[in-house]
């Protein structure tokens, strides 16, 4: 009974929102967004570290870029933001998958660090924050499996952010 209570209580307030122009899909573009604005922990929204190229492809949301192939690795970039010429927005992994993506401006981690962060405001997000590859600030992820390298200018400002698999071929520092 009370099952078949709610189930007529939201069927009513569908009708309702419905007949008073009120779309509940329109909520789903704002969601989208705040989830498309995020990078990581485990990606960046549908394109996961690990997936194979050809999943990656799948998504519809890269192209690929022949100047970041290696006999490892496949360079790309996000359809939504490529970079130039002679840079590369991600890169997949013949072994490991998507092994690097690289954040575009407004792309934020789940901390709210992002281009533009202050160096101090990249500690205060990340107080474990530790020497990486090539001496670059990196934060681990949960589960250890990737980490946030971060490249900080002369003028203390994130100037550069990637997620990248902890076990990948594709770049060296």
């Amino acid at each position: 009974m009370m099952q078949a209570t709610a189930l007529r209580i939201g069927r009513s307030a569908l009708v309702a929102a419905l007949a008073g122009g009120v779309v509940p899909v329109a909520v789903a573009p704002a969601a989208l967004a705040a989830q498309k604005a995020t990078l990581g922990p485990y990606g960046y929204g549908n394109l996961k570290l690990g997936m194979t190229a050809t999943k990656a492809k799948a998504t519809g949301r890269i192209v690929h870029k022949s100047v970041g192939d290696t006999a490892r690795c496949t360079g790309w970039d996000l359809k939504e933001n490529p970079y130039g010429e002679y840079r590369v927005g991600m890169y997949i992994s013949k072994k490991h998958g998507v092994a690097m993506i690289v954040a575009p401006p407004g792309l934020k981690t789940p901390q709210g660090i992002s281009l533009g962060s202050t160096r101090t405001q990249l500690k205060a997000a990340y107080p474990h924050l530790r020497r990486g590859p090539g001496g670059y600030p990196v934060a681990d992820v949960p589960g250890k499996k990737a980490y946030y390298m971060f490249y900080v200018s002369n003028n203390n400002k994130v100037a550069g952010l990637s997620l990248v698999l902890a076990k990948q071929d594709c770049i060296r520092y």
